[in-house]
């Protein structure tokens, strides 16, 4: 394994970066977008007891049945999926309906096919609530989301090679993680050496807000903040090149809210807990813990939730300001426009809307907005094809659609049950890594991106199909 100091020499075509001891993969080739550690499955997961058709047969989603026992249910609760040929996890399946049972539900909860088990709330679930927010369901990743652009460049202008590309990139981003993200040392940041454009940014757009912030929480002043503010970071986070259908050249990347988010996420989150013991409230589980419209907490969470998701967007902007540098900087690729389209689109993040007669709180958790004519992006899993799309408006799910293909096993079950032989023939013509270190990133460790596409083909069309080149 390449030491942790010498392993980013291809960023762009692959990158790993140390946390707990374990080496993880971040690239763009991967089924992205999980921190599922689920791998127990209903026994049949298309099992139609669970499942039934909505009364309209236009409809493309189903309702699922509720597989708590009788006991266990508080009160009954609707569940709308888009998992019509898509398997569900027994985790995620009930983890659904203990957040769809919670009091303060408007409707119901909207379930998108790339759904599957994660801290806090299942990933791939719209959850709108009345004067109630659950942070844990927001997440410590604040904000996470995409970022894709169209260039004037075609394939046949790109050099050969694209390993000054890869140099150049690894540059100019930061990424990864050492020495326990301190600051001033961890390679994931600025290590105090922030740019003009990088402050700047910071003080017309983020400084003021984040001043009041900690003026209340002094804690989450200990954050990386600035230091973060254009960085990547670890875990799935990524950077590649694309082709699209006409053979034209597309950068896209997969960040958020960085240190920052995270601190304000697990901040409120423990908040939020306090504040059921303090009212001696039950939950179906911990992570549910709620914060209540008109306290102080509920305000504030709020207020740096729309802080971090202003930051996470910023920060993909600078990122991308980079990416488009450094491809004009590298050899044997000519002069090009940048930005013919660009889509930038949060998938972890709480918005004020209005649906089904009511003001609500949407949680978009691993999930996309698709209002009617609304730019999103759908990348697949490890060597799969990657989606730019445009909403339909469907009301029935929120107006959401998925922000992936989704986990279909854990990362532990992939290991045991694929070889490096299999991910070889799996990958045959990509560019990436072929060992048994990214065995748990295999492709046949995710839901098939058709299928997923398939069962939201009411919720966006496909505008353009894209595949990687460089990640």
């Amino acid at each position: 394994i390449t030491p942790p100091d010498a392993m980013f020499g291809s960023l762009a075509r692959i990158m790993y970066v140390r946390s707990h001891a374990r080496l993880y993969r971040v690239s763009s080739l991967i089924g992205r977008f999980s921190t599922s550690t689920a791998s127990n499955t209903v026994p049949n997961p298309f099992d139609p007891s669970l499942r039934r058709p909505a009364a309209d047969p236009n409809a493309n989603y189903e309702f699922l049945s509720d597989p708590r026992e009788k006991t266990k249910i508080s009160k009954p609760a609707v569940v709308k999926a888009w998992t019509k040929g898509v398997p569900i996890e027994r985790k995620a399946h009930e983890q659904i309906f203990n957040i769809a049972s919670m009091p303060f539900i408007h409707s119901h909860v909207a379930v998108m096919p790339d759904v599957h088990y994660g801290k806090g709330a299942t990933i791939g679930t719209v959850l709108p609530t009345i004067k109630a927010i659950i942070p844990a369901a927001v997440g410590v990743d604040i904000g996470c989301g995409m970022c894709a652009v169209r260039t004037s460049l075609t394939s046949s202008q790109l050099p050969d090679s694209l390993k000054a590309l890869r140099s150049l990139v690894e540059e100019r981003i930061p990424h990864g993680r050492t020495n326990r993200g301190r600051r001033g040392v961890d390679r994931g940041s600025w290590r105090g050496e922030i740019s003009d454009e990088v402050s700047n940014l910071w003080d017309q757009n983020l400084r003021s807000g984040f001043n009041k912030i900690i003026a209340k929480h002094s804690k989450l002043s200990k954050a990386n903040s600035i230091e973060h503010f254009g960085t990547l970071g670890t875990g799935n986070h990524f950077i590649e090149l694309c082709l699209d259908e006409e053979e034209r050249v597309w950068l896209m990347l997969h960040s958020g809210s960085r240190g920052i988010g995270n601190r304000i996420g697990t901040y409120f989150i423990e908040k939020a807990k306090l504040d059921m013991k303090k009212h001696n409230r039950s939950l179906p589980d911990v992570d549910l813990a709620y914060l209540t419209e008109g306290t102080d907490h509920f305000a504030d969470y709020v207020e740096g939730v729309e802080w971090a998701q202003k930051y996470a967007k910023l920060n993909r902007e600078l990122m991308m300001n980079a990416f488009i540098s450094s491809v004009r900087a590298a050899p044997g690729i000519p002069e090009f426009t940048a930005r013919l389209e660009a889509v930038d689109c949060h998938h972890n993040y709480v918005s004020r809307e209005h649906h089904f007669g009511k003001d609500c709180i949407v949680t978009r958790k691993g999930a996309v907005k698709a209002a009617k004519g609304s730019m999103g992006i759908i990348p697949g899993s490890m060597g799969e094809r990657s989606f730019i799309v445009r909403g339909k408006g469907n009301a029935d799910s929120f107006t959401s659609c998925s922000h992936g293909a989704g986990r279909l096993m854990s990362r532990t079950a992939a290991k045991k049950k694929f070889t490096v032989s299999d991910h070889v023939k799996a990958t045959k013509g990509v560019e990436c890594r072929q060992d048994s270190s990214v065995i748990d990133e295999t492709p046949m460790a995710y839901k098939n991106i058709d299928d997923v596409m398939n069962a939201q083909s009411d919720l966006v069309e496909i505008v353009h199909t894209l595949k990687q080149i460089m990640c």
